[in-house]
């Protein structure tokens, strides 16, 4: 989607000053899969974007795109089983459900994303310390171990996202998708 490219570069050169700042605080690094665990909401915009990447990694590397997509309909099929009523919309709503249920894009061999440069905005901005729209900092429980709350500050960057706000708009308009998903049901349909 026009607008979209120019979102991800202003998120990820915002989370790369924010690494930059970080230094030897922040802890992510291929392999450390905590934040993969658990489905959580995406919006139609990241759905859009995941699937646009599933499609650009089948065309280079069909077996690991449909390892992906092998992985959605599994997980899919066992949220079904979990949340048989609503499920997308009862998983979103519960903090705790399925917690221990691995993103699909997550390749579990490596611990690497499979659609790292598609993945959703909540995946770019998850770790270093960031604060959207005025709000809280949010950091990984597993960066800045030891790290005082000024020392937190210091590496934060602040971003609006409000670009992501008139493009999910756009989307609604001319597709009538309104409501967020998961990566499974964003990825497990064919």
């Amino acid at each position: 989607m026009t607008g979209d490219r120019e979102l991800v570069q202003i998120v990820d050169a915002a989370m790369a000053e924010a690494a930059r700042r970080s230094g030897a605080w922040l802890a992510c690094r291929i392999g450390c899969t905590q934040c993969c665990m658990g489905p959580f909401p995406i919006t139609p915009l990241d759905a859009a974007r995941l699937r646009e990447g599933l499609e650009e990694l089948a065309a280079h590397d069909a077996g690991r795109a449909n390892r992906v997509r092998a992985r959605a309909r599994e997980s899919m099929a066992r949220l079904r089983r979990e949340f048989p009523i609503d499920t997308v919309a009862t998983v979103i709503e519960s903090e705790e459900a399925a917690e221990d249920e691995p993103c699909p894009a997550l390749d579990p061999g490596t611990g690497a994303c499979d659609l790292y440069a598609a993945r959703p905005i909540t995946c770019r901005t998850f770790g270093p310390a960031v604060r959207a729209r005025g709000g809280s900092i949010g950091v990984c429980e597993l960066c800045y171990q030891g790290a005082t709350d000024e020392q937190i500050a210091a590496c934060e960057v602040e971003f609006d996202l409000d670009q992501e706000e008139r493009l999910l708009e756009r989307i609604a308009a001319s597709t009538g998708a309104r409501h967020d998903t998961v990566v499974a049901f964003a990825l497990g349909r064919d």
